[in-house]
């Protein structure tokens, strides 16, 4: 099947070929959420045409929610890493046996490696979009920016880029840490750089932490 190109006829929508589409699924399946980096350096061209992806990215309103902070500064990172660090130590103590010392064994983190690092937050106070959609539903501006870094994770994996999504974190001491708006809300805290390999297996599933669902579970009512 040959693609259309799009807008070649009024109202049609683009069409893609098998191959598109399978090598479109191979790309979500190839997406893992990486913890270990090498430290080459991530080019900024590359990086920013990832970053690009937020703007292709659905907003309920419009509204584009998502505030993105780059953090560089010697001292934004350690104060990062402390609280992952502070975070860590606490999720640790509320296990115990066997799944804490698997717990303990685990590598949750590359903000020692990573060479870029951003912090990822939603803008509640937002006037964009004036409203549309989120008056009832206000969550959905965060449902936004999950979608948003959904197309940005992809995007990064495509140019062969890893993401670390650090949640073991406290949101409102980072917020403080890096004095943003009091409106904003963390959604995520992102490494990203090279990684030092890439699996088709979850690297939780590989360190016996839990296995996927073997189907996608469906109800009707």
């Amino acid at each position: 099947m040959t693609a259309r190109t799009p807008g070649s006829s009024p109202g049609s929508s683009p069409e893609f070929s098998d191959a598109f589409r399978d090598r479109l699924y191979q790309l979500m399946r190839l997406r893992r959420d990486v913890r270990r980096f090498r430290p080459d350096p991530v080019d900024e061209a590359v990086l920013t045409r990832c970053l690009e992806s937020f703007r292709l990215a659905p907003s309920v309103g419009l509204s584009e929610p998502w505030r993105l902070l780059r953090v560089e500064s010697e001292a934004a990172r350690a104060a990062a890493l402390a609280n992952f660090r502070a975070a860590n130590a606490t999720a640790l103590a509320g296990y115990s046996g066997d799944r804490a010392r698997l717990y303990a064994s685990l590598k949750l983190s590359g903000m020692e490696e990573a060479p870029v690092q951003l912090a990822v937050f939603c803008d509640d106070a937002t006037a964009k979009g004036h409203g549309l959609g989120a008056a009832s539903m206000p969550e959905t501006r965060r449902y936004s920016v999950v979608a948003a870094i959904t197309l940005f994770w992809l995007a990064l994996r495509a140019e062969g880029l890893g993401l670390g999504w650090v949640s073991v974190l406290d949101p409102d001491r980072l917020a403080r840490d890096l004095a943003v708006p009091e409106s904003w809300r963390l959604v995520g805290y992102f490494c990203i750089g090279w990684p030092e390999a890439l699996s088709r297996v979850p690297e939780l599933e590989t360190a016996g932490w839990e296995r996927r669902r073997p189907a996608l579970p469906v109800e009707s009512r």
